[in-house]
């Protein structure tokens, strides 16, 4: 995938639909493309996070493993699918996170993937964009949170 297609990608998807051309343009130069097969973890439970992902093409589950009473198990929180944006959000406040659940691929899938802290530092620099960008998070975050609660009262 080529910065053109990076650029197509972060346009369409929930996260930075909206923002000027010239700011999708930058933020593409700090991205990067990985792929992932079926039953692939992007990401583990408890793993540090640094990173935020836009799904380009595939399917992911994001899960939340949990304690029942002497076992344990999974409970799906979240499906994505292309346009979706996840990851670990704690690093646009300059805060060093651990995951709070595993994303698993569940399809041949491509997914367009930037640092978090240099994200943040561009925001820091243009204000304005900080603003639009922390915006559309609560945004998300609500939808999400509301996602999870939603999932965990059918357990």
């Amino acid at each position: 995938m080529v910065t053109p297609e990076i650029e197509n990608v972060l346009e369409s998807c929930e996260f930075f639909k909206g923002l000027e051309k010239n700011s999708i343009e930058k933020i593409a130069d700090l991205c990067q493309v990985e792929t992932y097969e079926p039953g692939e973890y992007v990401f583990r439970q408890g793993d540090f996070g640094e990173q935020l992902y836009v799904i380009a093409e595939g399917h992911v589950f994001l899960e939340r493993a949990i304690e029942l009473g002497k076992g344990k198990g999974k409970v799906v929180i979240g499906i994505l699918g292309k346009g979706r944006v996840f990851g670990c959000w704690s690093t646009l406040l300059g805060e060093p996170h651990n995951l709070m659940s595993s994303a698993t691929c569940q399809k041949p899938t491509k997914i367009v993937t930037m640092k978090g802290g240099d994200l943040r530092n561009m925001m820091l620099n243009n204000t304005d964009l900080g603003f639009k960008v922390l915006e559309k998070l609560c945004f998300l975050l609500r939808d999400r949170i509301e996602g999870a609660y939603g999932a965990m009262e059918k357990i």
